[in-house]
């Protein structure tokens, strides 16, 4: 899909309910089981969990804007969540570079020793 129709639908998307929008969802699953050219991408850890708990509000019967306001929530905990990931694999990388620093350091200085 290109990005302008993306923005087209985006706006389209934007102007109706939160009820309708959950509609078009489920028509748009729908379209992909049965006329899908590509496989989708596969969702993250984060966002499976997220469409599985979206499941089960709307299975449940909860209001599309409840179902909506919790998923708000659930995205904002996924972003400070991916910070986290990502700030501790930094550190991890800065760790593993430090460690190999100081073993190519040993080992320079045990050649100039020898």
């Amino acid at each position: 899909m290109h990005e302008f129709l993306r923005d087209r639908v985006t706006r389209k998307l934007e102007s109706l309910s939160d009820e309708r929008v959950y509609q078009v969802l489920d028509y748009i699953e729908f379209l992909e089981s049965k006329y899908a050219e590509r496989q989708a991408p596969s969702p993250t850890v984060f966002q499976r969990f997220a469409e599985g708990a979206e499941g089960l509000m709307r299975a449940g019967k909860v209001s599309a804007s409840t179902v909506a306001e919790t998923m708000s929530l659930l995205s904002k905990a996924m972003g400070v969540l991916g910070g986290v990931a990502a700030a501790g694999k930094s550190v991890a990388t800065d760790l593993a570079g430090g460690v190999a620093g100081r073993t190519k350091q040993g080992t320079d200085k045990g050649n100039r020793e020898q």
